[in-house]
C-alpha cells in the first residue's frame, strides 16, 4: 500500500530550497507561515488522505472502471467521497488566489500534494489537476463576471473542471477542428464532438465547468481561429443557484490501458440545438489562453510519473524483501538491487529537479521584479524537460517494477502491471514527447540562442567545482557532473549550428537532447541533496536519512549520468542515417 515519502519531501522542501527563505518572505506568502511547521502539517495531512483514503481506491477503480450509460457516467466505487474529502481539506485550490477561495500556497506544496495524489492513485489525481487548469485559464483570462461565478467553485472542489480540446481525427492538430460557436446575445451556442475529454462527465459534485475550444463561423483558417468558450453542465443563475442542465452530454468513456478508474469521455456538444457558452479572452485567441495553463499542467504530468514511480518503487521493494530465492530474499540478488537503486534514485532525482523548479514557477508569478524575467526563462525551458525526460523515465521504472516481481509482476493480481500501464500515457498526452522535445529545441532553446541553457549550465558548473573541494563522495560526483556539463554544452552548440543550417535536422535530435537534458538536470538537482546532507553528517548528524542521501546521489553520478555520454553521440550524429534512411523503407 502507497505511503508518501515524507521524509524525502520535507527534506527537498525545507532542507534543501528552503521554502521559507526563498518563498516565505514574498509579499505573496510572508503572513502564511511559509516554512518547516506548515511543510510538516501540508504533508502529514495530505500523506494521510492519501495512504488512507485514495490508495485503497487504486486496485477497484482499475477493475471496476468508469462506464458511460444513459448519457451519464457512474464513476468508480468510493471516488465520489473521496472528491468530496479533497474538497474539504481545501486541496482543490491549495496554490490558488485566496480571494477566490484558494488557499494562496506555494506552488511548491501543490507540487508536493499532486505527487502525493498520483502516488495513491493516478486515475483520481486527474480530477483535481483538470480543475486546476481550467481555473488557471478561467482566472487569467476570463471576465471579471465569470471569475465570480465559478473559480470560487472551482478552487473549493464544489465543482470540477475539464479542457476539452481534442477531436476525433485532429490529435494534436487543433487547426482543423469542427467543433463552431455561433453568437447568440450574450452568449454562444457551440455544437460539436470532442474525445479524450478527461473526467468530462460524473456525478460526485454539482457541476462540471468544461473549457472548450471551437472555431466562430468567420474565423481565419488553422490555429489562430481558435476562440475558448467556458460551458458550464448546469447554467448558473443570477443568484448563484444551478439552473437548467446544458445541452452537453458524454457519448461514451474510452476504453484504455490504464488509468481505467478516470472517466475519459466523447463529449457531444449541442446535439439538441447548442450548448450555451461564453467566450474566455478574446475571439480567435483560444490557443494564448490555454497556454497559459501549459507549464502548470506539464509540470502535474511529471509528477503522474514521479508519483505512479513511488508507488511501484515500493511495491517492487516490498516484494524484494519478502520473495526467498536460493536462499535469500532476492532483494539481496544483485540485479534486483540494481533495479531497486535504478528507481530510487531516479526518482528522488524527478523529484528535486520537479519541486525546485516549482519554486521557479512560484519567482515568475510572484518574484522581485528583477527576478520575474530570468525566473520565467528558466521554467519554460525546464518545462518540456519535466514532462518529457520524467514521463519517459516513468515508464521505464515501473516496467523495472514489474520486472522485480518476475513472473507475479505480469499478472494482475500483484497490482505491479497497473502502475506500468496507467503511467504508459503520460508520454503521450499533455502533447506528445516528440512535441516536448521539439519546444525545448525549437522554441526554449532556439529563441535566445541558448542563452538560458548556458546560464543553468553555469549554475551545475559552479556547484560541481565546489563539490571537488569538499572531498569524499561529492568530489566523485562534481566529477562526473564536470564531466556531463561539457558533454551537455557541446550537444547544445551542436543543436544550435543545426537550427541555423538544417532545422531539420535538429529536429531529429531533439528527442535524444531532451533526453540527455533530464538525466543532467536531475543529476544536480540530487547532488545539491547530496551536499546538504553530507554538510549534516559533518556536523554531528547521526541520521542515517543523511548518509542515504548522498549514497543515492552517487550512485546515480556513476551508473546513471553516464546515459548522457550516449545522448551525446546520438545528438551529434542526427544527421546521419537517420535522415538518409528512405521512408520507404520503413
Amino acid at each position: 500500500m502507497y505511503r508518501a515519502p515524507l521524509e524525502d519531501m520535507r527534506f527537498v522542501i525545507d532542507e534543501v530550497l528552503c521554502i521559507g527563505e526563498t518563498l516565505g518572505s514574498l509579499p505573496r506568502f510572508e503572513e502564511l507561515g511559509v516554512g518547516e511547521d506548515l511543510t510538516a502539517a501540508l504533508l502529514d495531512e495530505g500523506g494521510k488522505l492519501a495512504g488512507e483514503v485514495l490508495a485503497p481506491l487504486r486496485r477497484g477503480a482499475d477493475m471496476q472502471p468508469a462506464r458511460c450509460e444513459d448519457q451519464k457516467v457512474v464513476i468508480s466505487p468510493g471516488y465520489a467521497d473521496a472528491i468530496r474529502q479533497l474538497a474539504q481539506g481545501g486541496w482543490f485550490g491549495i496554490s490558488a488566489d485566496a480571494d477566490f477561495g484558494g488557499q494562496g500556497l506555494p506552488e511548491l506544496y501543490g507540487t508536493a500534494a499532486s505527487e502525493m495524489w498520483n502516488g495513491a492513485d493516478m486515475a483520481f489525481a486527474l480530477a483535481p489537476i483538470l480543475s486546476s487548469g481550467a481555473a488557471l485559464a478561467i482566472a487569467s483570462h476570463a471576465t471579471d463576471e465569470l471569475k465570480a461565478i465559478y473559480l470560487e467553485k472551482l478552487h473549493t472542489g464544489e465543482w470540477t473542471g475539464t479542457m476539452n480540446l481534442t477531436e476525433s481525427g485532429a490529435g494534436s492538430d487543433l487547426g482543423v477542428m469542427k467543433t463552431r460557436a455561433v453568437p447568440n446575445g450574450d452568449h454562444y451556442l457551440i455544437t460539436g464532438q470532442k474525445i479524450y475529454i478527461t473526467w468530462g462527465d460524473h456525478d460526485a459534485v454539482d457541476n462540471i465547468v468544461h473549457l472548450v475550444l471551437a472555431k466562430l463561423p468567420d474565423a481565419p483558417e488553422g490555429s489562430s481561429g481558435i476562440s475558448l468558450f467556458l460551458v458550464p453542465k448546469f447554467l448558473v443563475n443570477a443568484d448563484g443557484s444551478l439552473g437548467e442542465r446544458n445541452d452537453v452530454y458524454p457519448v461514451s468513456t474510452e476504453h484504455k490501458l490504464g488509468i481505467h478508474g478516470s472517466p475519459t469521455c466523447v463529449m457531444a456538444f449541442g446535439d439538441q440545438g447548442g450548448a450555451v457558452g461564453y467566450l474566455v479572452g478574446e475571439e480567435n485567441r483560444g490557443l494564448t489562453c490555454m497556454f497559459t495553463m501549459m507549464n502548470e499542467a506539464r509540470l502535474k504530468v511529471g509528477l503522474q510519473s514521479l508519483g505512479a514511480t513511488e508507488g511501484s518503487y515500493q511495491l517492487a521493494l516490498a516484494y524484494a524483501k519478502d520473495r526467498v530465492q536460493g536462499g535469500v530474499p532476492i532483494i539481496e540478488h544483485a540485479d534486483v538491487k540494481r533495479m531497486l537503486l535504478t528507481m530510487k534514485a531516479l526518482s528522488e532525482g524527478m523529484r528535486a529537479l520537479a519541486y525546485s523548479e516549482a519554486v521557479t514557477m512560484d519567482l515568475a508569478h510572484y518574484g522581485a521584479d528583477a527576478q520575474r524575467s530570468m525566473a520565467q526563462a528558466r521554467i519554460d525551458l525546464m518545462i518540456p524537460v519535466i514532462k518529457g525526460w520524467m514521463t519517459e523515465v516513468g515508464v521505464e521504472l515501473t516496467s523495472l517494477g514489474v520486472q522485480v516481481h518476475g513472473g507475479m509482476g505480469y499478472v494482475e493480481e500483484t497490482g505491479a502491471a497497473q502502475y506500468l500501464r496507467d503511467v504508459r500515457i503520460t508520454p503521450i498526452y499533455e502533447g506528445t514527447n516528440g512535441i516536448q522535445a521539439a519546444d525545448l529545441v525549437g522554441r526554449k532553446l532556439g529563441r535566445d540562442g541558448g542563452s538560458t541553457m548556458a546560464a543553468v549550465l553555469d549554475m551545475i558548473r559552479a556547484d560541481a567545482q565546489d563539490y571537488l573541494s569538499r572531498g569524499g563522495s561529492l568530489e566523485i560526483i562534481g566529477q562526473c557532473l564536470l564531466k556531463a556539463v561539457a558533454q551537455q554544452a557541446e550537444s547544445t552548440e551542436v543543436i544550435l549550428q543545426m537550427l541555423s543550417s538544417n532545422p531539420e535536422v535538429a529536429g531529429a535530435a531533439a528527442f535524444d537532447y531532451m533526453m540527455q537534458t533530464g538525466f543532467l538536470f536531475g543529476a544536480w538537482q540530487l547532488a545539491r541533496g547530496a551536499a546538504v546532507a553530507q554538510a549534516a553528517l559533518k556536523a554531528g548528524s547521526d541520521n542515517e536519512f543523511y548518509a542515504r542521501k548522498v549514497a543515492t546521489a552517487t550512485f546515480y553520478a556513476q551508473s546513471i549520468l553516464p546515459r548522457c555520454e550516449g545522448y551525446a553521440g546520438s545528438v551529434a550524429n542526427a544527421g546521419g542515417a537517420l535522415q538518409d534512411y528512405p521512408v520507404g523503407w520503413l
